[in-house]
């Protein structure tokens, strides 16, 4: 926005180091996702050269009731990025790698996992774990959780970060940690975008090796796959432990376990011993070099984000106890026309390594992340609708067994839902909006506490 098309609006847009845009095009990009089933229309997308641009931009949506969202890679599937008649902060901009040391790296929240592992890895180091798509931004899954295969030894990307920089919904520059302002510092870290926006985070690096020796074990039920799970989660054989529930040709579905062991030669694992105990029907064992088993679906990812195809996801946190029933019910209801192609996810996380107290998983020593990627192909709004009720009916059925959702999927949701799904937490939920972001500016697209 110029200086002449700001003095001739209604109010004066403050001076800013980036950039605000209100071209058709960036309206358009700010207002869609990944997932092509929302789409809110800001009024402007601020492009910022420097932290103190979100500082001004927050505070002058605080003085004149505009309500401000955060955009990275847009990877969201259900709006959760998009702000109506607001302004959308383009985190693209702002992705700088400040420094990378031994045990931790300072980026900026902009930063793609993708280019913070290619940086680490020249000194011999990693991030302890990673989602199945790198090319993420640091600020956005530190906003949602962050889980991946390594999750059953690290945790979530929260669980691994040490210290944050965040301007509040206030328009304050805070850093917070553990030590300082702890209660900011473990409400932001999952906490869906509702407290602060991240600009800065030191998160944590650990040694990397160079191979990644993957294990691909078949099994006939969702009970036979699971009961492995748990036996390769309890002794810890995997740096990396998935599953999947694939289709197979002549109908029905197969049940997959993805493990993984990495190591530098000549540490390699023995084959018998990786495998012992453990009752696939079938076995696969490929090797790749580390960064490209964690970028190997990279591609994909980015050939399907261009075809705009809508993504109705759901993504479950499962009790231990109700989980085979529970996926079996879900499966034998599925056919791989509901998924479009998109994966089945089913793999289990040790409680005790989830850490942050907004990300709400079931009260199990073991959860089961199970997810459904759907795509519709072709585009069709009425196939999407239907699908969305299927979602809400998935989650009902599993809320009641104790259940909660994965916060980045497409699932209606209303206040009441989320006071549900933040439990005991709720009230601490509510006094953090109202410290930190009290005329609740921030983040609307998740609707939490709209009525």
């Amino acid at each position: 926005m110029t200086a002449t098309d700001a003095s001739t609006g209604a109010v004066r847009i403050p001076g800013l180091d980036g950039e605000l845009v209100v071209d058709p095009e960036a309206l358009r990009e700010a207002g869609a996702d990944y997932g092509q089933i929302v789409h809110r229309r800001p009024v402007a997308v601020l492009r910022p050269a420097s932290v103190r641009d979100i500082v001004t931009v927050v505070r002058f949506a605080n003085r004149h009731g505009i309500a401000v969202s955060v955009r990275g890679q847009g990877h969201s599937v259900y709006g959760q990025a998009q702000v109506r008649a607001g302004i959308v902060v383009d985190s693209r901009t702002l992705a700088t790698i400040h420094r990378i040391g031994p045990d931790s790296a300072v980026v900026d929240a902009g930063v793609r996992w993708t280019d913070l592992i290619r940086a680490s890895l020249a000194i011999g180091r990693t991030s302890p774990v990673n989602t199945d798509y790198i090319g993420l931004s640091v600020g956005g899954t530190l906003s949602v959780g962050g889980i991946g295969g390594a999750s059953s030894k690290h945790g979530l990307q929260v669980d691994t970060v040490r210290e944050l920089e965040v301007v509040t919904g206030d328009g304050r520059l805070v850093r917070c940690s553990e030590r300082d302002d702890r209660e900011l510092f473990r409400a932001v870290l999952g906490g869906l975008g509702q407290f602060a926006i991240i600009v800065r985070a030191t998160v944590g690096l650990v040694p990397a090796e160079t191979t990644a020796r993957t294990y691909r074990l078949s099994y006939p039920t969702v009970e036979a796959l699971t009961a492995d799970q748990r036996r390769v989660l309890a002794d810890g054989r995997f740096d990396y432990l998935e599953g999947q529930v694939v289709p197979l040709d002549g109908g029905g579905w197969s049940y997959l376990l993805e493990g993984a062991v990495y190591y530098t030669a000549p540490n390699q694992p023995h084959d018998p011993e990786v495998l012992a105990g453990l009752h696939p029907i079938d076995t696969e064992i490929v090797e790749l070099p580390y960064f490209d088993w964690l970028d190997r679906i990279t591609e994909i990812v980015d050939e399907l984000t261009a075809l705009r195809l809508p993504n109705p996801w759901i993504n479950l946190f499962l009790p231990d106890a109700g989980t085979d029933d529970y996926v079996a019910r879900a499966v034998a209801e599925l056919t791989p026309a509901d998924t479009g192609g998109g994966p089945v996810l089913l793999y289990p996380v040790p409680r005790a390594r989830l850490t942050r107290p907004f990300v709400r998983v079931p009260d199990s020593e073991t959860v089961f992340l199970f997810a459904v990627l759907r795509m519709v192909l072709p585009p069709d709004p009425a196939e999407v609708d239907r699908l969305l009720r299927v979602n809400r009916t998935l989650y009902e059925r599993a809320r009641d067994l104790g259940a909660t959702q994965y916060a980045i999927g497409a699932i209606p949701m209303t206040n009441r839902d989320w006071a549900r799904h933040f439990g005991e937490e709720w009230p601490a939920v509510e006094r953090a909006k109202a410290r930190f972001d009290p005329r609740r500016v921030l983040n609307p697209g998740q609707r939490i506490f709209e009525d």
